[in-house]
């Protein structure tokens, strides 16, 4: 009894207590002065928020403890996770640099496919058609004069795959070649006369040129790029050094950037070796925000290294996502497809009437590398034309244990040649298969065209029985997908009269 009379006691004095702070605080909500007005809710804090990281505690908005904790690691997450999207081409191209430098120096060296390219080789949506001459340019030395011979397509882009200049038609040489002069950042010293100059941001750059088939059998146009493509310190044009070209026909390199905390290090390298204003304040800013900045180390804490490795990881979640299962209808070429362009927007700066698409550039640099507006140009006959999909016709995921069919009708609009390659998703390059070049195209000797010109594909771990000839083989437990290239594509390809048909699975 004497028990129950104490709880008693104790009760009504904590109802008391509560009764007095709920009164309390009622008056001080209610208290006014001479200069209380009226304060809408939408511009006050709750003491207690509910929110996606949980509850967040407040007193009179004042955040306590732990949500400046949860604030604070989602805030570096959200960073972690954006200078992911955003130094994709960074990464990208340092990776890229990483492979070449494993066959010799900048500048005179140029890896060549004298074979063509083939599935041992880790680059990004390759392709086994035309012969590749790929080489880094570097111009920490000074001006870097680089000749170019007649008759040859290609780019050259700097350290964020950002356009410096077009080689060949569309370029400043009209396809003529002519010797082409790259400039330091910043370069205010004497420019001699007879070249085309080209002004960058950054020391490092990536460039190739290719050279096709169809002007001359593979020995002929490895012969021609060989003894007519230079590259040499302006300081040395008195007696340039000699060109290397490495022949890495059937020989593995990896040019994938790392999809975990690695990526942070491969941007912060490319931080550290370019000036201060490679890239715009605000970039700069993102990257600070990590840790990422010039002249100083990248040192994060244990705390920060899984936050990192952890935005990394969403990162790399979200560039699949907008590749492989894009939201964007601008995305599909035709409608009604699964068939998509590269360029969303036709924009190779991914600014469509003057805005930034952040997800379009996402989605590009994930799967390829470069750019160029000679990529987009409405040439009936020359340059080339790209789509990808990965998807069947009923939008699934192609699966590399199924079998497969696509129909290309009659009058395939490409004036040069048409080709298939066939990739892998992880390492967006060619799918590694028992065979050498996972494609199919219209150079290829054997292809079986219909007799109204259309052509059947297929898809597969097996051949179908007598179809081998247009078979490609897929992997079981791998996914895959596909990009068909037009090279000189003709007018039914721009105005869309001629489209692909859809991937259908074979049951």
């Amino acid at each position: 009894m004497k028990n129950a009379k104490i709880i008693l006691e104790l009760s009504t004095r904590i109802l008391f207590m509560l009764l007095l702070v709920t009164l309390t605080t009622a008056n001080a909500q209610q208290a006014t002065y001479k200069m209380t007005t009226d304060i809408p809710a939408s511009i006050t804090t709750p003491d207690v928020v509910e929110t996606s990281l949980g509850t967040l505690r407040f007193f009179d908005g004042f955040p306590d403890e732990a949500t400046v904790q949860k604030v604070y690691d989602n805030l570096d997450f959200q960073r972690g996770v954006q200078v992911f999207l955003t130094a994709l081409p960074a990464a990208s191209a340092l990776a890229f640099r990483t492979g070449f430098r494993t066959f010799g120096p900048d500048n005179q060296t140029v890896l060549i496919t004298e074979s063509l390219l083939d599935s041992r080789s880790l680059l990004l949506t390759g392709n086994t058609e035309t012969i590749y001459n790929i080489s880094w340019l570097d111009t920490h030395d000074g001006p870097l004069v680089i000749e170019i011979p007649a008759g040859t397509l290609g780019v050259i882009d700097d350290f964020w795959y950002r356009f410096v200049t077009d080689i060949g038609p569309l370029g400043p040489d009209k396809g003529n070649g002519g010797k082409f002069l790259l400039l330091p950042p910043g370069y205010s010293g004497d420019i001699p006369e007879g070249y085309f100059v080209l002004p960058s941001r950054t020391y490092g750059h990536y460039f190739f040129f290719r050279v096709f088939l169809e002007y001359g059998d593979m020995v002929t146009a490895v012969d021609y790029a060989k003894k007519n493509y230079r590259a040499y310190p302006l300081a040395l044009a008195a007696n340039p050094p000699a060109m290397n070209f490495v022949n890495i026909s059937g020989q593995y390199v990896n040019t994938i950037h790392s999809n975990n905390y690695l990526f942070y290090e491969e941007v912060d390298q490319v931080i550290q070796e370019e000036p201060l204003d490679a890239v715009d304040p605000e970039v700069r800013g993102l990257l600070a925000a990590v840790g990422i900045r010039k002249g100083m180390p990248f040192a994060p804490d244990e705390r920060m290294k899984k936050i990192l490795a952890n935005a990394a990881a969403v990162g790399n979640a979200t560039a699949r996502a907008l590749d492989f299962s894009t939201r964007d209808k601008d995305a599909y070429y035709y409608p009604n497809s699964a068939w998509k362009t590269f360029f969303i927007g036709n924009d190779y700066s991914f600014s469509p009437g003057g805005v930034l698409n952040l997800d379009a550039r996402s989605y590009f640099y994930y799967m390829a590398t470069g750019s160029s507006p000679s990529w987009l140009n409405k040439m009936v006959g020359q340059l080339s034309q790209y789509i990808v999909t990965e998807q069947d016709a009923t939008g699934q995921y192609l699966d590399g244990g199924k079998n497969y069919t696509l129909h290309l009708p009659p009058n395939i609009p490409a004036k040069r040649f048409w080709s298939l390659v066939v990739y892998d998703p992880q390492t967006r390059s060619m799918l590694q298969t028992d065979q050498q070049y996972p494609s199919i195209s219209s150079l290829r000797q054997g292809v079986v065209v219909n007799p109204d010109t259309s052509v059947n594909v297929y898809f597969g771990p097996e051949a179908p029985p007598g179809k081998e000839s247009n078979w490609v083989q897929t992997v079981r437990g791998k996914g895959w997908f596909v990009l068909l290239r037009l090279y000189g594509p003709l007018e039914p390809w721009f105005d869309k009269t001629w489209r692909p048909g859809e991937i259908e699975l074979i049951k």
